[in-house]
């Protein structure tokens, strides 16, 4: 555990991973994909994940809740949004 580690456990804050860590499996897997994709649209996060759209959604709106999820609208189709990791990577 590094010296930042440490303190932010001490204070009893968490980091973006620990707030992934007590989400669903279904929520880790998406924020993994996302780390390795840096942005992405729900149906390409149910093509990558091969996860249903419905526990896609589910996923995504776990991880906005915690803050560890950015979204934004898609400038080529309004009617997609593009997500985007908010959390840093390992």
């Amino acid at each position: 555990m590094s010296t930042s580690e440490a303190v932010a456990a001490d204070a009893g804050e968490e980091t973006g991973w620990d707030a992934v860590r007590e989400l669903p499996p279904s929520a880790k897997l998406v924020a993994k994909v996302l780390e390795y994709n840096e942005t992405l649209t729900q149906s390409q996060l149910a093509e990558e994940t091969l996860l249903p759209p419905r526990t896609v959604r589910y996923a995504l709106n776990r991880l906005e809740e915690e803050g560890c999820v950015d979204s934004r609208f898609s400038f080529s189709d309004a009617r997609k949004r593009i997500y985007t990791l908010a959390i840093e990577s390992r």
